[in-house]
């Protein structure tokens, strides 16, 4: 693969014709173009980009952006209609579920059929195949019809197929972020992992948190054009504040006395930022004992609706709960602004987890934390070591008493 370039696009447009009735079609085809019985939607116009060999590029916008045309034309199952495209290298796609799969076919021989239509020989597939099972987790299924498999369990067997060929580009589209939370997490280890390796990662999502957690570069777009690209930080504040300025003229249309920036009905999470020792970031040393952990919530929620609840959780490497703490439990109520906005910070002072990697989760609840508005996956993960011996998860409060005397 080019150590130059891996994907460049210049000047990328991906045209649409709609016809009204199928009859305008035959119509337009005998009037050989002297007239046009079609009208004209650009789902790209103009998109340039350039990703060198281990960058991940994060797609943003909203529904109907052109996100996933951008993606499929990278993949080449669209074709441009104006501008030039280069992608170099082996592309792996998770697009659409179950794409490339023949339903009469078992598990095992799609696995065949889909890495061979990546390039791997039929060697190369013999050595990886038990691998791939072992990976999707549906071992006991995978030689029945996959028209028999539930849509968690196509998109186990695709991610694991897509991912396992060695590619130089990865394509991940949201529309397959379904299954259980066990194999969402070795999904995105997989994805990190292939990030760590030097490969090409696009990777389209509405999950902001992933975006700055996974990518180091962001492209958001908006009606078929770059609205911005650039550091992801940045590019999501100002999508953030594009989606806050939408929700308050939607609720100025509605009820003109009232201003409000958040959705209707709901909250949602604007950032939230994870701190060990000051330093800022998606991966954090931490020092067991000794390290002050700070967890940092923005959030936006409508002011006509009681004020949210907040928690943050942590999980260990294979997705156990370890400990959590929420305001509702705690006995807080979360302050906010007149126009629904507010803060929410906890701070772990000689944080008592003890060795281990642990991922941060936050949730936005309603006042009695029943309701989910929004939960962050992942936000950030923490490497934690330790200076003395003891085991488990926590290093508990505790004294030693001999003889009647207390020692702590």
């Amino acid at each position: 693969m080019s150590s130059e370039v891996a994907i460049r696009a210049e000047g990328l447009c991906k045209r649409y014709d709609l016809y009204a009735q199928p009859s305008d079609r035959l119509k337009q085809i005998l009037w050989r173009g002297r007239r046009r019985y079609y009208r004209e939607f650009w789902a790209l116009r103009d998109v340039s980009i350039d990703l060198r060999p281990g960058e991940v590029l994060g797609v943003i916008g909203r529904n109907g952006a052109g996100k996933s045309t951008l993606l499929q034309l990278i993949c080449g199952t669209l074709t441009p209609t104006s501008g030039s495209l280069r992608v170099d290298g082996r592309v792996a796609a998770l697009l659409e579920l179950g794409a490339g799969f023949n339903p009469e076919f078992s598990g095992r021989e799609n696995i065949y059929l889909n890495a061979s239509i990546l390039g791997l020989s039929q060697e190369a597939i013999d050595e990886r195949c038990e691998q791939i099972i072992d990976f999707s987790g549906i071992r006991d299924f995978i030689d029945q019809p996959v028209k028999t498999y539930s849509s968690g369990m196509y998109v186990r067997l695709a991610f694991s197929i897509a991912t396992s060929v060695e590619p130089d580009i990865l394509v991940v589209d949201e529309a397959l972020a379904v299954g259980d939370g066990e194999f969402a997490r070795k999904s995105f280890d997989r994805i990190m992992a292939l990030r760590d390796g030097g490969k090409t990662i696009l990777f389209c999502s509405h999950s902001m948190y992933q975006i700055e957690a996974l990518c180091n570069r962001a492209l958001w777009l908006e009606e078929g054009s770059v609205a911005e690209a650039g550091a992801p930080s940045g590019v999501v504040v100002r999508y953030n504040q594009f989606l806050d300025r939408r929700s308050e003229s939607a609720r100025r249309e509605t009820a003109p006395d009232t201003s409000v920036s958040a959705p209707l009905g709901t909250a949602r999470i604007a950032r939230i930022r994870v701190s060990a020792d000051g330093a800022t970031g998606p991966r954090l040393l931490v020092a067991s004992g000794s390290s002050t952990v700070s967890i940092s919530m923005d959030f936006v929620a409508d002011p006509a609706l009681p004020a949210p609840s907040v928690a943050v959780l942590f999980t260990d490497h294979d997705g156990r709960v370890v400990a959590s703490a929420g305001t509702l439990n705690d006995g807080y109520d979360v302050p906010r602004d007149a126009q629904g906005r507010g803060t929410a910070r906890i701070v772990f002072e000689r944080f008592p987890l003890l060795k281990g990697t642990y991922w941060v989760y936050g949730f936005l609840m309603c006042e009695k934390a029943i309701h989910f508005y929004e939960n962050a996956e992942m936000v950030a993960q923490l490497e934690v070591t330790q200076n003395g011996l003891e085991l488990g998860f926590v290093s508990l409060p505790h004294r030693w008493e001999f003889g009647g005397a207390a020692r702590r």
